[in-house]
């Protein structure tokens, strides 16, 4: 199958056999648990929710395809999967790299969770820059990228990254959200594995929280299912089918997503107000020519810094009227945010300044709405 094929045929296939159904839609399984006729054998190896849902699998196989995986995992939210996935790999008194300029709650969990309470030894680094050997040691066990960053799309040479790691015996883990993977693809870049929020746009509806991690290597898939299963961390049913659902629609959407966020983008760059512009599609990007090489389109993120600070964004927050002032991203609907004082706010101040989250920074997620509302809608509120 090609990919746009597999977004909507694997995990879906209809049941023809002698008591099956044939829904072309894979049913909402909500039992909890899974009755069986002999003691030590669980029914098709269900047995209870937490450990398997048919759901919760159907939505696993496609995830695996989205990322041209062998193995994937569905979580209750996506710092659930990356919380899952340290816990699997990583042990106090071992040292990881992750990019300097990471989504917030990312940053929160690696600082107070892993590093304070946990003993694990953390470096921020510019990825995007390609100096990260310096900060590799003995005791380096991974390597976290975002790429492109939250909030500022940076943008990390994959391939490069993963040969120092690979020379170093260390895992290259990839934070995919915020291109999906309809536009990179980091697995077939060398990372060992992949992680998502599927609470943007691989649902991409705004109505179900979920993560993801996808990967081949079948001894770690093995380990982090154990722990999820332990943890119990798992997507429910009714949000696996809303994902899969959502699944259908990603290469339409994205494109889309892509097409708006270029003109918006655009229009951003010439307007007199806007000091910066920060998009992967624009040449003025500085990793503009590694997007092109690893990336198949620029998705649909935009982050840009308006002249005037803190009073100015405030004001042009208050001003937008298609643009919803909310948190997250990837869904149809446009929405608009100000890392400072939302999704970064539990960075400190000194964190937030070194890597460049500035008081006129603000973060845009362009939906599907017409474009020229979209640009009319930024103009009259930047006047």
């Amino acid at each position: 199958m090609r990919y746009k094929t597999k977004l909507i045929q694997i995990g879906e296939e209809p049941n023809l056999k002698e008591g099956g159904a044939g829904d072309i839609t894979i049913p909402i399984h909500l039992s909890s648990t899974f009755a069986r006729e002999k003691v030590d054998v669980p029914t098709n190896g269900y047995e209870y929710s937490r450990s398997g849902n048919p759901t919760r699998i159907a939505l696993e196989k496609r995830l695996a395809a989205l990322e041209s995986a062998k193995f994937a995992l569905a979580f209750s939210s996506g710092l659930a999967a990356t919380t899952t996935l340290f816990l699997s790999l990583v042990k106090s008194g071992d040292h990881i790299i992750a990019s300097d300029d990471l989504y917030g709650g990312t940053k929160r969990l690696f600082n107070k969770l892993f590093k304070d309470s946990f003993g694990v030894d953390i470096s921020y680094a510019d990825t995007s820059n390609g100096d990260i050997e310096k900060y590799i040691s003995k005791k380096t066990k991974l390597i976290w990228l975002e790429s492109p960053t939250n909030p500022l799309l940076k943008i990390s040479d994959i391939k490069k990254v993963v040969e120092v790691a690979k020379k170093n015996n260390v895992l290259v883990i990839v934070d995919n959200t915020f291109l999906s993977p309809y536009f990179q693809k980091p697995l077939e870049l060398g990372a060992d594995a992949v992680v998502h929020s599927t609470t943007k746009y691989i649902n991409g509806h705004s109505d179900s929280v979920g993560g993801a991690i996808m990967l081949s290597d079948e001894n770690m898939f093995q380990k982090i299912k154990y722990y999820q299963n332990a943890i119990g961390a798992i997507l429910p049913p009714f949000d696996s089918y809303l994902v899969l659902r959502g699944i259908k629609t990603l290469a339409v959407r994205m494109e889309a997503h892509q097409k708006n966020a270029q003109m918006v983008a655009e229009f951003l760059e010439s307007h007199p107000k806007v000091m910066k512009v920060y998009y992967p599609g624009l040449t003025s990007h500085p990793q503009y020519e590694i997007a092109k090489k690893q990336m198949s389109g620029f998705g649909g993120m935009i982050t840009i810094e308006i002249k005037g600070g803190l009073l100015a964004a405030k004001k042009f927050l208050s001003k937008v009227k298609i643009y919803k002032l909310a948190e997250s991203l990837g869904g149809v609907e446009s929405l608009i945010e100000h890392p400072k004082l939302m999704t970064h706010a539990s960075v400190s101040a000194k964190d937030r300044k070194r890597v460049g989250i500035t008081d006129g920074l603000i973060r845009i997620s362009v939906g599907l709405e017409d474009v020229d509302d979209l640009i009319k809608d930024l103009e009259q509120a930047l006047g």
